[in-house]
């Protein structure tokens, strides 16, 4: 069986990178003893993968993964055993068992990204129309960067993969195409913003948290977790 856990990255946990993350779940499921599947050959590794790597300074409470198993077990009490092997920083928040149909990979299920953006202490930019600057910048035909790749540099338009974007009282909530046919970082959207709008700009002036990560469905974008046998928040 296939199970798809949610879990959060907080506090000094979004400074551990992606492969770290990795050992550390490996390391949690042999002290849980739950019975995972493992992959044939000279060097067995746990049937596990990640939907889409973190960067670092960003936390979250839309990570996924999925892990296989050789016994049937309740998604609630995958959940329970996986928690107890939780840091403080990282929580468990859901587990999914999946169809037995489902094949695709979880990293090529992704497609698009929900971002909280708020300004740390001190900050934010001395305007009193930061949101009419952000109306305007989002009202352009076409928002140009600077793309670089291992090969070259080119400029390209991302305004087609924001595909939601506002300015609440909570801070910038973004909507972001995601995954491998296009990554779009909220870094990259903040500082074509600051440039548009003539602000200075830092990556520390922000903290980033990402909320949910979608895949297509018939209907549209469907979280990750919209589908299984059970599910427990």
């Amino acid at each position: 069986m296939k199970v798809r856990i949610r879990f959060s990255k907080d506090g000094c946990m979004k400074y551990i990178g992606h492969l770290d993350v990795m050992r550390y779940f490996q390391k949690a499921l042999r002290r849980d003893g739950l019975p995972v599947s493992y992959t044939q050959g000279y060097h067995p590794h746990p049937v596990m993968s990640f939907a889409s790597p973190l960067g670092i300074g960003v936390t979250s409470e839309g990570e996924y993964m999925d892990i296989g198993l050789d016994a049937e077990i309740p998604a609630e009490e995958i959940k329970e055993r996986l928690q107890g092997c939780m840091s403080e920083d990282i929580a468990v928040l859901s587990a999914v068992i999946l169809p037995e149909e489902q094949k695709t990979n979880i990293m090529a299920e992704v497609s698009a990204a929900d971002y909280l953006i708020r300004y740390q202490e001190g900050c934010r930019p001395e305007t009193a129309d930061l949101a009419g600057c952000f109306e305007r910048f989002l009202g352009q035909s076409a928002i140009l960067v600077r793309h670089k790749t291992k090969t070259k540099e080119e400029e390209i338009d991302i305004r087609s993969k924001i595909y939601a974007a506002s300015l609440t009282q909570d801070g910038i909530l973004l909507r972001l195409s995601s995954g491998s046919s296009f990554h779009l970082k909220p870094e990259t959207v903040m500082l074509a913003f600051h440039e548009f709008a003539g602000f200075p700009f830092r990556r520390e002036m922000l903290s980033i948290r990402r909320l949910e990560l979608y895949k297509d469905g018939s209907d549209g974008l469907l979280p990750l977790g919209a589908a299984g046998k059970e599910n427990h928040e």
